[in-house]
């Protein structure tokens, strides 16, 4: 058996002969035995197929991240700024804007929350005339007009709603409120639009340059061309800071979800006045203010008793009627600023650091310092321009006798012209619907007329915000 030859040579198959997975077999030796005694050939041969798999699955790996990174950008909405304007337009109404991811650099957006006859048409001059703020002058306006008769308080959430858009630079949400069949809204259809120094200079208007302090002349920007609302929210988007002045959010906590929102980076301030000063200009103005005061008035709670404030004996006439309506919306308008000033007494978290309340006499008596002040809450700079304008427009020698109109005069003097016009009456009908309001910002009670008419002793002390 030694030395017995085998003739039958052992068949062995090579791992390269077999099926290869695609119905083919590769080319095979005829010398088996020949590959086999030669292991060098087969590791070079295993060592290049692996190099070629890692080279396969990097190529593959670095496609699957390109792929991926290409689809975020294209799906992402992007951030809107002034260098877009080249694509094609897209309303910010579109619900991916309300996804969208918030901006590098957050605008500043400051709501100046307010009621009528507070001086507040000169407060909102005073950002109207920064060239680096967008100012809007009383956007509500157009709800309270579209929905009238509609009351005060019921009115709110259609008011944040809108500021929410406005904030965002989606002007489209004026249509909302356009006359069926009406035309459609352009930049000199916007309430307070002609006098407007973004609506009424360069590049919508040539009639005024921005950067330059002045009031504007509505006569001269009534007949800048009408832009379309497309064109001012370009406009709007290429400020840092936007700037909104109204009179109908009533009470600070209405805009609770907006401040809380943290894509937006909203500060209020809150302008006051002595109530009994606001009653005497809402009276001298009740013609222009019959519809606003209806509307405040309804949102009463009729079940309250209430102390007529027409003396005893007197006869009505007409007058009283507007008068009481005057009056009458105080109880509502002090409610409302009481609910504010508790809860900025005792701020929540989405309040803290972005509330400041500035009183209207201290704006008159020191409108420099007081203008810093804002400017610095603002995170605005004042300059040498912004200052005088507020000084000339406090120290005038005249008073004004039209109502909404910002002019130079004697505010001081203004400020303190209801004590030689209210009656006792009034002025304690008043009083007594304020009196919370009063003592948290520094308004002292007066208890004889005489003491009111005397204006050598000042009726302020320390407000306690």
């Amino acid at each position: 058996m030694r030395g017995k030859q085998y003739h039958q040579p052992l068949k062995l198959t090579a791992p390269w002969e077999k099926d290869a997975g695609f119905g083919r077999k590769l080319k095979t030796y005829r010398n088996h035995t020949k590959i086999i005694a030669q292991p060098g050939i087969v590791m070079k041969v295993l060592r290049r197929k692996r190099i070629v798999l890692f080279m396969a699955y990097f190529l593959l790996l670095v496609l699957t991240m390109l792929n991926l990174a290409n689809y975020k950008w294209t799906k992402e909405p992007q951030q809107c700024n002034h260098q877009m304007r080249s694509t094609t337009y897209q309303s910010r109404s579109d619900i991916r804007f309300l996804y969208r991811p918030s901006l590098a650099k957050k605008r500043q957006l400051i709501y100046v929350l307010t009621t009528w006859r507070s001086g507040s048409s000169f407060f909102g001059e005073l950002f109207n005339q920064n060239p680096e703020v967008f100012f809007l002058y009383e956007p509500m306006w157009h709800i309270w007009q579209k929905l009238y008769p509609g009351d005060a308080v019921s009115l709110q959430g259609a008011a944040r709603d809108m500021l929410s858009s406005l904030y965002r630079c989606d002007l489209s949400v004026f249509q909302l409120y356009n006359s069926p069949g009406g035309k459609n809204f352009t930049s000199l259809g916007l309430f307070g639009a002609t006098l407007n120094k973004v609506v009424c200079s360069y590049p919508l208007c040539s009639a005024y340059r921005k950067e330059v302090v002045g009031m504007v002349d509505d006569k001269v920007c009534k007949k800048c061309p009408p832009q379309s609302l497309r064109l001012l929210e370009e406009e709007c988007l290429k400020y840092n800071t936007i700037v909104i002045k109204g009179v109908r959010i009533l009470d600070v906590n209405v805009l609770a979800p907006l401040m809380e929102d943290p894509s937006l980076d909203l500060k209020v301030i809150h302008l006051v006045r002595d109530p009994r000063a606001v009653a005497n200009s809402r009276i001298k103005s009740r013609h222009g203010l019959i519809r606003e005061n209806l509307q405040v008035v309804r949102s009463r709670d009729p079940k309250l008793r209430r102390i007529p404030f027409v003396d005893p004996g007197h006869k009505a006439n007409k007058k009283d009627g507007s008068d009481y309506h005057s009056i009458g919306a105080m109880e509502v308008i002090c409610d409302r600023t009481s609910k504010t000033l508790r809860t900025a007494l005792n701020p929540p978290s989405w309040l803290k650091g972005k509330y400041m309340a500035v009183r209207y006499e201290d704006l008159v008596e020191n409108p420099v310092k007081t203008l810093r002040n804002i400017y610095r809450f603002a995170n605005l700079t004042t300059n040498h321009d912004i200052e005088s304008f507020a000084l000339n427009m406090t120290s005038g020698s005249s008073s004004s006798s039209k109502p909404f109109i910002v002019s130079s005069r004697n505010a001081t003097q203004a400020a303190s012209a209801w004590r030689t016009v209210l009656s006792i009456q009034q002025i304690k009908q008043v009083e007594d619907y304020c009196h919370h309001a009063m003592s948290v910002l520094g308004y002292e009670r007066v208890r004889t007329a005489g003491e009111a008419k005397d204006l050598s002793k000042s009726l302020l002390t320390h407000s306690k915000l």
